[in-house]
């Protein structure tokens, strides 16, 4: 599990506890939009919920998906009326700790434990979008999809009698929206996987049954659990 995730997370937890505001948003409901400006800081205390953005032409595209124990920032959150650059939508029914922006950052700047932690949580999550990126470009849309199967054998991954299940379930439109591709180019891809027994499908899970495989093709640097996610 992420310790720098945790440290802020928990620290930020034993302090504003007391101080905030709980609140529940339904599956498929936002948290917040792109563009809106930006009042808190949220610690998503159960469920799941992904970040994304979305084209003028209607298209979303999920940049990250997040479980319990997770810290949401705006990283431009002590710039003067900070907006969203994403947005945020329920996947499952979630509970967040919501924290006034004032509040974090005046704690935030008066102590310097809570600094060391934040700025650890940020540099492991601008190695992550560095990584996703790089992936991408260099390995196209295909090592796009196999590196995004191995972020989520890494983040929801359990050893089953065929190989690895992701427990997860995922429809092809989420993964071509966490890909930046199209549904029917997934779909296309997924049945080549199937086809050469790379991969099985178990309804909208799937099972990864040759991860080495996965990793020859995107070249895997085989990073530590904290960076190879899709948080």
């Amino acid at each position: 599990m992420d310790d720098f995730r945790i440290s802020l997370y928990s620290f930020l937890l034993q302090r504003f506890i007391d101080k905030g505001k709980i609140l529940k948003v339904k599956p498929g409901n936002t948290l917040f939009e792109e563009c809106e400006r930006v009042k808190n800081i949220y610690l998503l205390l159960e469920g799941s919920l992904a970040l994304g953005r979305s084209h003028r032409k209607g298209k979303e595209f999920t940049l990250k998906i997040l479980d319990g124990e997770e810290v949401l920032i705006e990283y431009q959150m002590f710039k003067e009326a900070p907006k969203y650059h994403f947005h945020a939508k329920a996947i499952t029914e979630c509970k967040f700790l919501q924290i006034k922006k004032e509040d974090f950052e005046e704690f935030m700047l008066g102590d310097m434990r809570a600094m060391s932690y934040l700025t650890r949580w940020l540099s492991s999550r601008y190695i992550k979008s560095q990584l996703r990126c790089q992936d991408l470009m260099i390995n196209g849309k295909k090592g796009g999809l196999y590196s995004i199967l191995i972020r989520l054998a890494s983040r929801y991954g359990i050893s089953v009698n065929d190989g690895i299940l992701i427990d997860l379930p995922l429809t092809h439109q989420e993964l071509a929206n966490l890909t930046y591709g199209t549904r029917e180019v997934i779909q296309r891809m997924l049945k080549e996987l199937r086809e050469e027994e790379i991969i099985l499908y178990d309804g909208q899970k799937i099972i990864i049954k040759d991860l080495s495989y996965l990793k020859r093709e995107t070249d895997c640097q085989n990073c530590p659990s904290e960076i190879c996610g899709v948080n």
